[in-house]
């Protein structure tokens, strides 16, 4: 049988990629302008499988409120354009041959809360990943504690520091996403 170890930089290095992924989701969300990674998170029903857009079609700017989606095998044009429409994003692709133009609307107080109320869900879903990875690690220290691997006391060390390193890695997701917020609402 395997030995259990606890490993506190990887769980941190676990957290850091929940805290990281975030942040790519963040830099997703228009605060006015278009750009090439707002369709990132965007994932369409293409050869059995859930495929990011990224590996399906080349995204560019032509102009700063307009996106340009070259998809390159013509048989994907109808998923990609639904798999848009259906995104979170709330915009709407005009299809011309394997090109799709997404014209990026002017950002109405609605539409800005509509984007606050997305960051807040791409918060909550960080914060989840971030509250699994320390479960994980709370329960590696129990094991080990109850295998008589660990003292009591070195148990109760290392569930601080695992409660710590969660503590920390919420504050950044919530100073992000404080930012985020007040970038999509600045008029």
């Amino acid at each position: 049988m395997a030995q259990t170890t606890f490993d506190l930089a990887d769980i941190k290095r676990r957290m850091a990629g929940a805290v990281q992924s975030f942040k790519s989701d963040l830099a997703s969300l228009r605060s006015g302008r278009a750009s090439a990674n707002m369709l990132d998170p965007i994932t369409v029903e293409a050869y059995g499988a859930r495929t990011p857009l990224s590996q399906l079609a080349t995204v560019s700017v032509p102009e700063p409120r307009l996106l340009s989606v070259q998809v390159w095998d013509r048989s994907m044009v109808n998923a990609v354009d639904k798999a848009i429409r259906e995104s979170d994003l709330g915009l709407n692709p005009q299809t011309e041959g394997q090109v799709l133009r997404i014209r990026i609307p002017e950002l109405n107080e609605q539409r800005r809360k509509e984007m606050v109320k997305v960051a807040h869900k791409y918060a909550e879903d960080s914060k989840v990943a971030v509250r699994h990875v320390r479960r994980d690690g709370l329960d590696v220290v129990k094991k080990l504690e109850k295998d008589g691997d660990m003292t009591k006391d070195d148990a109760t060390r290392q569930s601080d520091l695992v409660q710590k390193a969660t503590d920390q890695h919420i504050a950044e997701i919530d100073q992000a996403l404080a930012a985020k917020e007040k970038e999509i609402l600045h008029v």
